[in-house]
């Protein structure tokens, strides 16, 4: 076993501690990776919030970094060590199912693996996360990062830039789309940035004005009140795309109505139950998706586009000390628009 250090889940006090913890050997196709710089989502606040024991695993979050490439298994090619790498959220999968030949292996009918908290498809063991000094990680399930995406802010884009590439993708949006992105945090300011370099025309939906300028800054051509009923209804059926990201649950009858006919509205922020009126979507042909990760290739394909395009994060880096200062502040939305820990002060 490889010995590191990391920031590990205390269920006595539900905060992170410093900890010794223990990477596998690597197997033929692994990399080690020296984590320098990883993203805090809303889903390790989530997880360290549920964390009751050891029961089941011990908890170590992080499921977006960067880093650099330390060692790697003796049937690797394509990694070499000192390369920059990036990882996100999964780290293995079946691999043979039809959704992972599909090239979709965040929706293997097997479950992915994930980067924490999941099982190790060899050996068993629970998985831990990018808040530590180093990750061992097969080949496969890592990702060259391109030259001229900085690390730090490119780290969220493991998570939250794929999140929204996916259904941008594949709704085929581009030149002549028009997009609206629903709710201006961390998934939805690169939704912006992203539609944006894809040709499209981008308005933000806000519950309050106040958000025009900070709109504009990140590409958007307008801003909708989403609170004013002139202003939605002046924009009924007129967006090719809605891109929900609003963490809370809510009612999406307001932006399928802002949703064009043969658009769709893909929800992305909230992952629970969802009360539709079926004539909000029979109006107009409208369809409903979600999304969520995404698969190798289009992982990487984000990366080059992100970099061709200049895209990052909009991050606040904080030592990885102060992680738990971090999640408090997260679970009241004070950031704009992600947190990302500088790991070295592991070493």
């Amino acid at each position: 076993m490889r010995p590191t250090t990391g920031w590990r889940a205390d269920s006595a006090t539900r905060t992170l501690r410093r900890a010794a913890l223990e990477r596998r050997d690597l197997r033929p196709d692994d990399i080690a990776v020296r984590v320098e710089y990883c993203g805090v989502c809303h889903t390790d606040l989530h997880a360290l919030r549920a964390y009751e024991s050891d029961a089941n695993g011990p908890l170590v979050p992080g499921h977006e970094f960067t880093g650099v490439v330390t060692e790697v298994g003796g049937a690797v090619s394509g990694f070499s060590p000192g390369a920059p790498v990036a990882v996100g959220n999964i780290v293995d999968s079946c691999r043979v199912c039809r959704m992972c030949r599909a090239g979709q292996e965040n929706f293997c009918r097997e479950f992915p693996t994930l980067t924490y908290g999941g099982p190790d498809r060899q050996d068993g063991t629970t998985t831990l996360g990018g808040y530590s000094r180093e990750y061992v990680v097969s080949r496969q399930f890592a990702y060259h990062l391109p030259a001229g995406l900085d690390p730090a802010a490119a780290a969220p884009l493991l998570c939250a830039g794929v999140t929204v590439w996916e259904p941008l993708r594949a709704l085929g949006v581009g030149p002549g789309s028009a997009v609206a992105v629903a709710g201006l945090g961390g998934l939805g300011h690169l939704a912006i940035k992203m539609a944006t370099a894809l040709g499209a025309t981008t308005s933000v939906v806000s519950r309050t004005p106040d958000k025009a300028g900070e709109a504009r800054r990140l590409g958007a051509q307008g801003l909708v009140v989403s609170t004013d009923s002139e202003q939605m209804e002046a924009v009924r059926d007129r967006f090719d795309v809605v891109i929900d990201t609003i963490p809370a649950p809510h009612d999406p009858a307001p932006y399928l109505r802002m949703t064009a006919m043969d658009g769709t509205l893909s929800h992305l922020g909230h992952l629970g139950p969802v009360t539709v009126d079926t004539l909000d979507l029979l109006i107009g042909r409208k369809k409903l998706s979600s999304a969520g990760s995404g698969g190798r290739s289009s992982t990487a394909a984000m990366l080059r586009f992100c970099a061709a395009h200049g895209i990052t994060a909009d991050i606040e880096l904080l030592p990885s000390s102060e992680v738990n200062t971090a999640l408090e502040r997260l679970e009241h939305n004070d950031v704009r628009y992600r947190f990302v820990l500088d790991m070295s002060d592991l070493a």
